[in-house]
């Protein structure tokens, strides 16, 4: 009997090590929702009823509408959207990307104002901030220390500020024949 016991004190330990583990994965899951989730959760929540209420988002959008006419103006939305102040305000709304993509698709492509070739470089014209106000918290959520997100944040919304013209180029070349009858 005493090996018998043995053999089921070894299954019960390796079971309870087994909870225990997933146990304390469950709560520092919690802990870190609560403590950098939720928090950007809502601050993104009130960042885009501030942009919609106030209708700052369409007017921007409205401005900036007229230089998705060509590859130029393009490259211009593309840094405008990028600057690093702006970019992680611009993201949580999407409103500039919503407003000239439909624009875009639904007017000025349609009508044949604008060829269709320039859907796939507006496309990356309007979303450079993408992810750009998401840096912070992912940051937070792999416990990077505070001097990694000084220099991480300014380094990412700066590279997006590269990237984003670069990618309107090489998505206006790689639309040359993409829409040939």
């Amino acid at each position: 009997m005493n090996g018998f016991s043995g053999i089921l004190t070894s299954i019960g330990r390796g079971v309870g090590g087994v909870v225990g583990k997933l146990y304390q994965a469950g709560r520092e899951a919690i802990d870190q929702v609560i403590a950098n989730v939720l928090p950007f959760m809502a601050f993104i929540s009130l960042l885009i009823g501030i942009i919609l209420y106030t209708g700052i988002g369409e007017m921007l959008a409205n401005a900036l509408a007229p230089l998705a006419s060509n590859v130029i103006g393009l490259i211009i939305l593309s840094l405008i959207c990028a600057i690093p102040v702006l970019s992680p305000i611009l993201g949580p709304g999407a409103v500039i990307a919503q407003v000239i993509g439909a624009l875009i698709g639904a007017t000025l492509i349609t009508n044949g104002t604008m060829p269709p070739q320039y859907a796939l470089p507006a496309l990356f014209a309007i979303n450079p901030q993408v992810g750009c106000d998401f840096i912070p918290v992912g940051l937070a959520l792999g416990e990077a220390e505070p001097e990694t997100v000084e220099i991480g944040v300014p380094a990412v919304l700066i590279s997006r500020l590269i990237t984003g013209p670069i990618a309107v180029v090489l998505a206006w070349l790689a639309s040359f024949g993409l829409y040939a009858s």
